[in-house]
């Protein structure tokens, strides 16, 4: 949760299987505040909503992640939209830091839904810092199924 890592480079090093971007929203959303997590007043704005799936090429479903875009921008960062994130900025060489905002953990009836799995979720929520400026609000919840290959949460 706390890594500084590609979220899509762990599962394909867990899964043992390649990381597909299943891409569910690009949407415009202006200045909308968009039930954002705290830091989206950070990204300017006119602002781009994007929602995926990341998934395994089998299919199953391991995370849920929006992040939210400069709209003047994300062409250029997102050259690619069925792409992860981290891979669209890597071949640009964009150099990064991730501030991690906040940690989640609780249930969602909509997440059970696409998952196909009983909660409980952990999710957080982080900024992206390219050039002492943000460039994207990320916001990722891991499916229960990664227990899978971690082990299993006592609670």
């Amino acid at each position: 949760m706390l890594g500084d890592g590609s979220p899509t480079r762990h599962l394909r090093l867990l899964t043992g299987e390649t990381i597909e971007v299943d891409v569910i929203d690009m949407s415009f959303i202006g200045d909308s505040l968009d039930d954002a997590p705290k830091g989206i007043e950070k990204v300017p704005n006119p602002r781009i909503r994007r929602q995926v799936w990341l998934k395994t090429a089998s299919g199953k479903r391991l995370a849920y992640a929006t992040s939210w875009w400069e709209a003047c921008h994300v062409d250029y960062y997102l050259q690619n939209r069925s792409l992860p994130i981290w891979e669209s900025l890597s071949q640009l060489h964009t150099e990064l830091y991730r501030d991690i905002q906040g940690i989640y953990y609780g249930k969602s009836e909509t997440l059970e839904e696409g998952f196909g799995e009983k909660g409980a979720f952990w999710g957080r929520h982080y900024l992206f810092w390219h050039r002492g400026k943000p460039l994207t609000l990320i916001y990722e919840v891991f499916s229960p199924y990664l227990s899978k290959y971690l082990g299993e949460i006592n609670q």
